[in-house]
Protein backbone atom coordinates (compact mmCIF):
# COMPACT_ATOMS: atom_id res chain seq x y z
CA UNK A 1 0.00 0.00 0.00
CA UNK A 2 1.16 3.43 -1.02
CA UNK A 3 2.07 5.49 2.30
CA UNK A 4 1.75 8.59 0.55
CA UNK A 5 -1.22 10.20 0.31
CA UNK A 6 -3.75 10.17 -2.84
CA UNK A 7 -5.95 12.26 -4.33
CA UNK A 8 -8.18 12.22 -7.64
CA UNK A 9 -9.17 15.28 -8.98
CA UNK A 10 -11.69 15.41 -12.00
CA UNK A 11 -12.25 17.85 -15.05
CA UNK A 12 -8.37 19.01 -14.15
CA UNK A 13 -6.74 19.77 -17.68
CA UNK A 14 -7.48 23.47 -16.82
CA UNK A 15 -8.95 26.18 -14.56
CA UNK A 16 -10.00 25.51 -10.92
CA UNK A 17 -9.56 21.16 -11.37
CA UNK A 18 -5.96 22.10 -12.46
CA UNK A 19 -4.68 24.59 -9.95
CA UNK A 20 -6.50 22.31 -7.20
CA UNK A 21 -3.89 19.76 -8.32
CA UNK A 22 -1.38 21.96 -8.47
CA UNK A 23 -2.27 22.95 -4.71
CA UNK A 24 -2.74 19.39 -3.06
CA UNK A 25 0.74 18.26 -4.73
CA UNK A 26 2.57 20.93 -3.46
CA UNK A 27 0.81 19.77 0.27
CA UNK A 28 2.38 16.17 -0.30
CA UNK A 29 -0.38 14.23 -2.06
CA UNK A 30 0.32 11.89 -5.76
CA UNK A 31 -2.24 13.48 -7.40
CA UNK A 32 -4.35 11.73 -10.53
CA UNK A 33 -5.22 14.19 -12.57
CA UNK A 34 -7.89 13.38 -14.51
CA UNK A 35 -9.76 14.35 -17.65
CA UNK A 36 -11.75 13.09 -20.70
CA UNK A 37 -9.65 14.84 -23.17
CA UNK A 38 -6.94 12.84 -23.16
CA UNK A 39 -3.85 14.89 -24.63
CA UNK A 40 -4.79 18.17 -22.95
CA UNK A 41 -4.67 15.99 -19.63
CA UNK A 42 -1.52 14.34 -20.29
CA UNK A 43 0.05 17.66 -21.11
CA UNK A 44 -1.39 19.06 -17.71
CA UNK A 45 -0.12 16.95 -15.63
CA UNK A 46 3.17 16.44 -17.32
CA UNK A 47 3.38 20.41 -16.90
CA UNK A 48 2.94 19.89 -13.33
CA UNK A 49 5.07 16.95 -12.84
CA UNK A 50 8.03 18.64 -14.46
CA UNK A 51 7.48 21.45 -11.47
CA UNK A 52 8.62 18.34 -9.76
CA UNK A 53 5.05 17.77 -7.98
CA UNK A 54 3.57 14.17 -7.43
CA UNK A 55 1.11 14.48 -10.51
CA UNK A 56 -0.13 11.84 -12.77
CA UNK A 57 -2.25 11.33 -15.62
CA UNK A 58 -5.46 8.60 -15.64
CA UNK A 59 -8.43 9.31 -18.46
CA UNK A 60 -11.76 9.55 -17.35
CA UNK A 61 -15.31 10.52 -18.67
CA UNK A 62 -17.25 10.52 -15.58
CA UNK A 63 -20.08 10.05 -17.95
CA UNK A 64 -19.06 6.60 -18.83
CA UNK A 65 -19.45 3.27 -16.22
CA UNK A 66 -16.28 1.71 -17.93
CA UNK A 67 -14.28 4.26 -17.83
CA UNK A 68 -14.91 4.90 -13.87
CA UNK A 69 -14.65 1.02 -13.60
CA UNK A 70 -11.22 1.33 -15.11
CA UNK A 71 -9.87 4.20 -12.41
CA UNK A 72 -11.53 1.98 -9.80
CA UNK A 73 -9.46 -0.43 -10.61
CA UNK A 74 -5.92 1.44 -10.67
CA UNK A 75 -7.19 2.99 -6.99
CA UNK A 76 -7.77 -0.37 -5.54
CA UNK A 77 -3.96 -1.51 -7.15
CA UNK A 78 -2.36 1.54 -5.23
CA UNK A 79 -4.46 0.32 -2.13
CA UNK A 80 -5.56 3.92 -0.22
CA UNK A 81 -7.62 7.30 -1.66
CA UNK A 82 -7.90 10.10 0.46
CA UNK A 83 -9.41 12.86 -1.09
CA UNK A 84 -11.84 12.74 -4.60
CA UNK A 85 -12.54 15.43 -5.96
CA UNK A 86 -15.59 16.06 -8.44
CA UNK A 87 -14.79 19.30 -10.04
CA UNK A 88 -15.64 18.12 -13.63
CA UNK A 89 -19.25 19.74 -14.94
CA UNK A 90 -21.11 21.47 -17.64
CA UNK A 91 -22.57 24.59 -18.44
CA UNK A 92 -24.73 24.16 -21.38
CA UNK A 93 -27.56 26.55 -21.06
CA UNK A 94 -27.99 29.07 -23.33
CA UNK A 95 -26.05 32.52 -21.56
CA UNK A 96 -27.51 33.97 -19.14
CA UNK A 97 -29.46 36.96 -19.76
CA UNK A 98 -31.03 35.99 -22.96
CA UNK A 99 -34.57 34.87 -23.78
CA UNK A 100 -33.22 31.28 -24.78
CA UNK A 101 -31.98 30.99 -20.86
CA UNK A 102 -35.29 31.19 -19.35
CA UNK A 103 -36.70 27.59 -17.84
CA UNK A 104 -40.07 28.52 -20.46
CA UNK A 105 -37.55 27.60 -23.09
CA UNK A 106 -35.08 25.09 -21.55
CA UNK A 107 -34.51 22.16 -23.89
CA UNK A 108 -34.63 19.16 -21.73
CA UNK A 109 -32.24 17.38 -23.56
CA UNK A 110 -29.62 19.87 -21.91
CA UNK A 111 -31.21 19.45 -18.81
CA UNK A 112 -30.67 16.01 -18.87
CA UNK A 113 -27.00 16.45 -19.88
CA UNK A 114 -26.22 18.92 -16.84
CA UNK A 115 -27.80 16.50 -14.74
CA UNK A 116 -25.66 13.36 -16.00
CA UNK A 117 -22.62 15.51 -16.04
CA UNK A 118 -22.46 17.41 -12.96
CA UNK A 119 -24.67 15.18 -10.02
CA UNK A 120 -24.60 11.49 -11.86
CA UNK A 121 -21.07 11.30 -12.83
CA UNK A 122 -19.95 12.61 -8.95
CA UNK A 123 -22.73 9.82 -7.69
CA UNK A 124 -20.64 6.94 -10.03
CA UNK A 125 -17.18 8.18 -8.97
CA UNK A 126 -18.70 7.97 -5.23
CA UNK A 127 -20.22 4.73 -5.31
CA UNK A 128 -17.30 3.64 -6.83
CA UNK A 129 -14.53 5.48 -4.94
CA UNK A 130 -15.44 6.20 -1.71
CA UNK A 131 -15.49 2.28 -0.87
CA UNK A 132 -11.73 2.13 -1.41
CA UNK A 133 -11.10 5.26 1.54
CA UNK A 134 -11.36 2.58 3.88
CA UNK A 135 -13.27 4.39 6.24
CA UNK A 136 -11.46 7.80 5.91
CA UNK A 137 -10.88 10.18 3.21
CA UNK A 138 -12.57 13.40 2.25
CA UNK A 139 -14.99 14.42 -0.88
CA UNK A 140 -15.45 17.72 -2.32
CA UNK A 141 -18.34 18.30 -4.58
CA UNK A 142 -17.67 21.30 -6.56
CA UNK A 143 -20.56 23.28 -6.24
CA UNK A 144 -22.03 26.66 -7.14
CA UNK A 145 -24.05 29.59 -5.54
CA UNK A 146 -26.62 28.68 -8.80
CA UNK A 147 -27.52 25.57 -7.00
CA UNK A 148 -28.44 27.99 -3.71
CA UNK A 149 -32.04 27.21 -2.56
CA UNK A 150 -32.30 30.06 -0.27
CA UNK A 151 -30.70 32.34 -3.77
CA UNK A 152 -32.76 30.82 -6.20
CA UNK A 153 -33.48 33.05 -9.16
CA UNK A 154 -34.64 32.26 -13.16
CA UNK A 155 -32.27 31.43 -16.06
CA UNK A 156 -29.75 28.66 -16.97
CA UNK A 157 -32.28 25.40 -15.48
CA UNK A 158 -30.32 22.78 -16.28
CA UNK A 159 -26.93 23.89 -14.45
CA UNK A 160 -28.96 25.00 -11.38
CA UNK A 161 -31.08 22.09 -11.08
CA UNK A 162 -28.20 19.60 -11.50
CA UNK A 163 -26.07 21.92 -8.87
CA UNK A 164 -29.18 21.63 -6.43
CA UNK A 165 -29.32 17.64 -6.83
CA UNK A 166 -25.44 17.81 -6.28
CA UNK A 167 -26.06 19.47 -3.12
CA UNK A 168 -28.71 17.03 -2.14
CA UNK A 169 -26.03 14.46 -2.82
CA UNK A 170 -23.81 15.43 -0.34
CA UNK A 171 -25.86 15.49 2.04
CA UNK A 172 -27.28 12.03 1.40
CA UNK A 173 -23.55 10.70 1.12
CA UNK A 174 -22.62 12.59 4.87
CA UNK A 175 -25.79 11.03 6.52
CA UNK A 176 -24.98 7.91 5.40
CA UNK A 177 -21.54 7.79 6.14
CA UNK A 178 -22.35 9.10 9.27
CA UNK A 179 -20.01 7.43 11.48
CA UNK A 180 -17.30 6.69 9.79
CA UNK A 181 -14.62 9.31 8.90
CA UNK A 182 -15.02 9.67 5.77
CA UNK A 183 -16.55 13.89 5.73
CA UNK A 184 -18.28 15.21 2.02
CA UNK A 185 -18.71 18.59 1.60
CA UNK A 186 -20.23 20.89 -1.03
CA UNK A 187 -18.13 23.62 -1.90
CA UNK A 188 -18.98 27.09 -3.95
CA UNK A 189 -15.35 28.65 -5.47
CA UNK A 190 -17.21 31.75 -6.13
CA UNK A 191 -17.00 33.19 -9.25
CA UNK A 192 -13.70 32.27 -11.01
CA UNK A 193 -11.66 33.89 -14.02
CA UNK A 194 -11.98 30.11 -15.45
CA UNK A 195 -13.35 29.60 -19.29
CA UNK A 196 -16.59 29.16 -17.33
CA UNK A 197 -16.62 32.41 -15.36
CA UNK A 198 -15.19 34.60 -17.73
CA UNK A 199 -12.57 37.02 -17.41
CA UNK A 200 -14.81 39.55 -15.33
CA UNK A 201 -15.34 37.03 -12.88
CA UNK A 202 -13.79 38.70 -9.38
CA UNK A 203 -11.47 36.20 -8.40
CA UNK A 204 -8.10 34.30 -9.95
CA UNK A 205 -8.17 30.74 -10.10
CA UNK A 206 -5.57 30.29 -7.29
CA UNK A 207 -8.01 31.93 -4.77
CA UNK A 208 -11.08 29.92 -6.11
CA UNK A 209 -9.10 26.79 -5.23
CA UNK A 210 -8.12 27.30 -2.06
CA UNK A 211 -11.74 26.95 -0.65
CA UNK A 212 -11.56 23.34 -2.77
CA UNK A 213 -8.64 22.50 -1.00
CA UNK A 214 -9.56 23.54 2.27
CA UNK A 215 -12.45 21.31 2.30
CA UNK A 216 -9.95 18.36 0.58
CA UNK A 217 -7.68 19.03 3.71
CA UNK A 218 -10.12 18.91 6.63
CA UNK A 219 -8.98 17.96 10.04
CA UNK A 220 -10.36 14.85 11.70
CA UNK A 221 -13.12 16.82 13.88
CA UNK A 222 -13.85 19.17 10.53
CA UNK A 223 -17.45 19.75 9.23
CA UNK A 224 -19.13 17.01 6.84
CA UNK A 225 -22.58 17.44 5.01
CA UNK A 226 -21.74 21.39 4.82
CA UNK A 227 -21.82 23.95 1.82
CA UNK A 228 -18.95 25.96 2.22
CA UNK A 229 -17.46 29.32 -0.01
CA UNK A 230 -13.55 30.03 1.20
CA UNK A 231 -14.47 28.02 4.24
CA UNK A 232 -16.92 29.54 5.50
CA UNK A 233 -20.69 27.96 5.44
CA UNK A 234 -23.09 29.57 3.33
CA UNK A 235 -27.06 28.12 2.80
CA UNK A 236 -28.12 25.37 0.96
Amino acid sequence: MSEQPIAIVTGANRGLGLETSRQLAALGYRVFLTARREPEGRAAAERLATQGLSVGFHPLDITDETSVRALTETVRGIGRLDVLVNNAGIFCDPSPGTPESSVFRADPTRVRESIETNALGPLRLCQALIPLMAGRGRVVNVSSGMGQLADMHGCCPGYRLSKVALNALTRILSDELNGTSVKVNSVCPGWVRTDMGGANADLTVEDGARGIVWAATLPDDGPSGGFFRHGEPIAW
